[in-house]
């Protein structure tokens, strides 16, 4: 996963596209580089799995 394809992931959740996006330990780098430099990053929620995958949701309020 590239950082285009990361941002296009995160805005489709953000804009209520997608209501959630499975990534693998592979992919978390790039993905997590692209998300933590987001304006609304704390409206993201990383849900772990087995074996490293990570399901990302967009929460309405962000976290603390």
């Amino acid at each position: 996963m590239n950082a285009e394809e990361a941002k296009e992931v995160l805005d489709k959740l953000a804009n209520r596209e997608m209501e959630e996006f499975r990534i693998t330990k592979e992919e978390f780098l790039a993905f997590r580089e692209v998300l933590v430099n987001r304006d609304d990053f704390k409206h993201f929620r990383g849900n772990a799995q087995h074996n490293g995958v990570i399901i990302y949701t967009y929460l309405e309020e962000a976290r603390s």
